[in-house]
């Protein structure tokens, strides 16, 4: 039995360091790789992944995690829990091909950067051709795994453990008319018909400064992570002690790049506080689900950083920041700027209550593309008239349109449904730890977020993946996903906003 804890341990380990290196490859691709190394990259990429999945999925491996399997009750409640949760995630990876994986590794990194000039020459049919190739990859990956129910549920599995196709429909078919009724109730407001975009810009330099007051007082750990600047902001984590952010100085939108930051904060406050100790360098040492992980990002973004309070202590370090650009602005302003409603085409620019919405499109898209109720040329024209129905605007160019996200470059069919998912959790721990820290917001007012990091990392950080998400969230708000809480918190804040 010692022999094989020895292991599987050893193994653990090494595998997590297979996956550094990958890491760290594909954030050098998104920041600082030269353009034409991208063939070689993918090269790399392609080769790491394959040896990553050909130790994971070894008969060695395997035979020692069953040996431990069979003698569970001789093991201590650690080795249990590391053992089950190996045995679930291995058995899964095993009916993947290595020959698949250094292929679609291959595959995505290519279409990374064709995406990249796709967008940058509003020019989709260079991208086509590409999603077209990862498509019936994913289709061929849904074969291997062959989840019950559609085979969209084999894809969303791999980022929200235990979510599937029925519950999420369910779930949004109660969200989206009740986001779509307000938007037309504020709409149709006279402070709404009204009000006038904040048109304000700041230099790279004034944006930059700004993130980094914010993450001072974040007091984030600069010794164990980085802020660097991608075309899409992303967190990637390399070790326990290297996680990095990266944020974009060019998107138009005063506070584009202010708010990524803060968004990407989020991601990696919970990446550095992921229970580690005896756990360390094993499955356990995770997170659940992308759908908890994003509702960490949301709680910053949106409960904190588009509060009133956090706007009392902002106000004045903009116009110490940018005195010409932001004088004559205060705190109920800047409160109001933040949050106005305006349905827009990009989802990372889009408001509060509309970014759902966004997700929802691009959900029920990746579903027909799966399931071939639509083609890869047909998906512009979709994606456009879906805009139309959910936002009542519709896309002028494929650049603000079909090709604004990189995540089908990289193949994550799946994932954009774990971005609504985790903003409904960030309203319901909100909502609880209001109600259980009841100074939050003088606290915030006065730029001290001490308390905030505290209770997420007791209730939320500090599991890892000893519970599943849907536990977390059962154990910390007394009930499980719940759009009627986001949906209350949406009409409590913006019926007062705009006079509904």
């Amino acid at each position: 039995m010692k022999e094989s804890l020895d292991y599987i341990y050893k193994e653990q380990k090494e595998l997590s360091y297979f996956g550094g290196i990958a890491a760290l490859l594909g954030w050098d691709q998104m920041t600082y790789m030269p353009p034409k190394g991208n063939e070689e990259r993918a090269e790399q990429l392609s080769l790491i992944s394959r040896l990553a999945h050909e130790r994971a999925i070894s008969d060695v491996f395997y035979n020692h995690i069953k040996k431990l399997k069979d003698c569970e009750k001789q093991l201590t409640e650690k080795d249990r829990l590391v053992v089950m949760k190996l045995q679930e995630d291995i058995e899964k990876a095993r009916k993947v091909p290595p020959e698949f994986v250094e292929k679609f590794s291959r595959v995505t990194t290519l279409a990374y950067t064709t995406w990249q000039e796709a967008r940058e020459k509003n020019k989709y049919t260079l991208f086509a051709p590409h999603l077209e190739e990862i498509i019936e990859l994913e289709k061929q990956y849904c074969d291997y795994i062959r989840l019950p129910g559609p085979l969209y549920n084999s894809l969303l599995d791999d980022y929200e453990e235990g979510m599937t196709v029925d519950i999420l429909k369910k779930e949004f078919s109660v969200l989206r008319p009740q986001l779509v009724e307000l938007l037309k109730k504020i709409t149709e407001s006279a402070v709404y018909q009204k009000q006038q975009p904040l048109k304000m810009t700041l230099s790279a330099n004034q944006q930059k400064e700004l993130c980094t007051i914010f993450l001072n007082h974040l007091n984030f750990p600069f010794d164990r992570a980085r802020l660097d600047v991608s075309t899409h902001p992303f967190t990637t984590t390399m070790a326990d002690d290297d996680v990095r952010i990266t944020t974009n100085y060019e998107h138009e939108g005063l506070l584009s790049s202010f708010f990524s930051t803060i968004h990407e904060a989020g991601h990696a406050l919970y990446e550095l506080g992921i229970l580690k100790g005896e756990y360390k360098d094993t499955v356990i040492s995770d997170a659940p689900s992308l759908g908890i992980h994003e509702s960490q990002s949301r709680f910053w973004e949106n409960m904190i950083a588009r509060s009133k309070p956090f706007w009392t202590f902002f106000s004045p370090l903009f116009l110490t920041t940018a005195p010409g650009k932001c004088k004559g602005m205060n705190t109920d302003t800047w409160y109001r700027a933040v949050n106005q409603v305006r349905p827009s085409f990009i989802r990372v620019e889009a408001d509060e209550l509309t970014y759902c919405l966004h997700v929802i499109l691009r959900f029920e898209l990746e579903m027909d593309l799966i399931d071939g109720k639509i083609t890869v040329k047909e998906l512009p024209g979709c994606w456009n008239q879906k805009m139309t129905d959910f936002l009542g605007i519709t896309p002028k160019t494929d650049a603000e349109g079909v090709l604004q996200d990189m995540h089908w470059s990289g193949g994550s069919f799946g994932y954009f449904p774990t971005y609504a998912i985790g903003t409904i959790y960030s309203s319901q721990l909100f909502k609880q730890f209001s109600e259980e820290h009841t100074t939050i917001r003088e606290e915030i007012s006065q730029g001290n977020y001490t308390a905030v990091i505290n209770w997420l990392h007791e209730h939320v950080h500090q599991y890892g993946r000893l519970m599943t998400a849907d536990e977390i969230i059962k154990k910390t708000c007394g009930e499980g996903l719940n759009s009627t809480v986001f949906v209350n918190y949406l009409k409590e804040k913006y019926y007062s906003l705009y006079d509904v």
